[in-house]
């Protein structure tokens, strides 16, 4: 059980020096092309969720969401306790990822988003879609080609970036964790908990449809 907490607060750190540090990299070197500095962070995102899926996957199942471990929760494929655990390091490593990310751009290690407000019913529906989204294609890839489950979930958040109007977060754990970073890929700390609210009103919802949708 230690090697899957391990396992699972890695891979989601990984996620987020992904996403904090693609969004960093892309918004210095744009030269202030929004669209060029989404296009690297979409793309460098989707890099590491196929590397750490790919990697990770056969010892914890790569969750790395606890949307997804709510899921899986709901399906009955991993109980209660081991569900928090998971949880619990998932938000803990992502964190964890951010800091790591600030200290590799001589960024102050500690602060909070300030200028990066999403909020309002568009965004939160574009939650809701978002995290729809990727439960489809989990259980979807699953069902159908379980080897392709990593290259999927990649291309989906890849494309995710560009076709919802929050760019996809879909995962409390880098919800919160990007509330960390007054940085491109951060989030107005006070916008944080309708996200997290969304994310998970859709996780029973999706459940119910998707087992009809993918079952024998």
């Amino acid at each position: 059980m230690m090697r899957k907490f391990v396992a699972e607060g890695l891979g989601t750190a990984l996620l987020l020096v992904g996403v904090v540090g693609s969004g960093i990299m892309g918004q210095t070197l744009a030269d202030g092309n929004t669209a060029i500095a989404l296009l690297a962070n979409a793309v460098a995102t989707g890099c590491m969720l196929y590397v750490i899926i790919t990697t990770l996957g056969p010892i914890s199942g790569a969750h790395f969401n606890p949307a997804v471990t709510l899921a899986f929760w709901l399906r009955g494929e991993i109980t209660t306790r081991p569900a928090v655990g998971y949880v619990l390091v998932q938000i803990a490593g992502g964190i964890v990822g951010v800091w790591a990310t600030h200290a590799m751009f001589d960024l102050p290690i500690l602060q909070a988003s300030t200028t990066m407000h999403r909020t309002g019913i568009a965004q939160w529906w574009s939650e809701a879609m978002a995290t729809f989204g990727l439960l489809f294609v989990i259980f979807g890839s699953l069902k159908s080609r379980p080897e392709a489950v990593p290259a999927l979930v990649a291309f989906y958040i890849t494309g995710a970036y560009w076709f919802t109007a929050s760019t996809s977060f879909a995962n409390p754990a880098v919800t919160i964790a990007r509330g960390f970073s007054d940085t491109f890929a951060g989030i107005y700390p006070g916008h944080i908990a309708a996200f997290i609210v969304v994310q998970l009103i859709t996780v029973p919802l999706a459940h119910l449809f998707l087992t009809r949708l993918f079952r024998d």
